[in-house]
């Protein structure tokens, strides 16, 4: 009796070890990228390019890896898959700014690590740099700014700082700079100039607006009037003149009737 109490005890601490240890043994494996254990963000500049290199520390067997931009995956050759992996960012532009790259354990890839790229580079401007419009109407000038670190925007008018007036309205955001201006006058038109200063650099780009005269207005409404009853009055009297013809015509019928019968 004793000895099966022995036996039984011995194997539940046969059962409970392999319960403790089975799961340190399959979550083991820890991710490092570039002899990181954490996820971190990388800074890094337009144009130049970036290794990333994942590696398994602790694993007991071969272990294959998987890279993710973003959410897509990225094709790894063959021997560039086991243990470790290295994917190589090149021409970095102002695009991968604040991309992940992740690598994970094929097995289990809850097992992961990540790096955000932080792309510096000096404001690109855009947008339509010219308008024509009419005295009176709206218009809007819309200064596109992609730029890290985040540039400091503002307006000017024939090189000088654009004086804000009543009929001007300025809205920024972290991607654009908008100058609105209602009803506009002759006194509006010009250059305006969208000006960029980062800590790397400055930069501007040119709006030419040109205001032109007020056109007359030409009433629609009375003109489709007239073109209507125009019509209308022509249809008429196209009838009536074929009731005349046809009126005609019976009568130089009738006489050449009468001669052929007395005939």
């Amino acid at each position: 009796m004793a000895w099966k109490i022995s036996c039984l005890m011995r194997m539940c601490r046969f059962l409970l070890l392999v319960i403790l240890f089975l799961p340190c043994e399959v979550t083991s494996s820890v991710l490092t990228v570039n002899d990181k254990t954490e996820n971190y963000i990388l800074d890094t500049w337009l144009g130049s390019q970036e290794s990333l290199k994942c590696a398994v520390k602790n694993h007991t067997r071969e272990e294959e890896l998987l890279w993710y931009r973003g959410e897509g995956t990225v094709d790894l050759k063959s021997g560039n898959k086991i243990n470790s992996s290295s994917v190589c960012v090149s021409s970095i532009s102002e695009n991968d700014h604040g991309i992940t790259f992740t690598c994970k354990l094929r097995r289990d890839q809850s097992v992961s690590i990540s790096v955000v790229l932080n792309v510096f580079f000096p404001p690109l401007l855009s947008g339509d740099d010219l308008q024509t419009v009419e005295e009176g109407s709206d218009v809007k000038l819309v200064c596109n700014v992609k730029s890290n670190p985040q540039a400091r925007m503002m307006w000017y008018k024939n090189s000088n700082i654009l004086n804000l007036e009543q009929n001007h309205q300025v809205q920024q955001t972290s991607e654009s700079l908008q100058l609105s201006i209602t009803k506009v006058k002759k006194s509006d038109n010009g250059t305006y100039s969208c000006i960029a200063n980062s800590p790397l650099q400055m930069e501007t780009k040119d709006f030419h607006l040109i205001v032109k005269d007020k056109g007359v207005a030409i009433p629609i409404e009375p003109i489709i009037a007239a073109c209507v009853v125009v019509f209308l009055t022509l249809c008429f009297g196209l009838i009536a003149r074929r009731k005349s013809i046809m009126k005609l015509c019976i009568k130089d019928e009738d006489p050449q009737r009468e001669t052929a019968l007395k005939f």
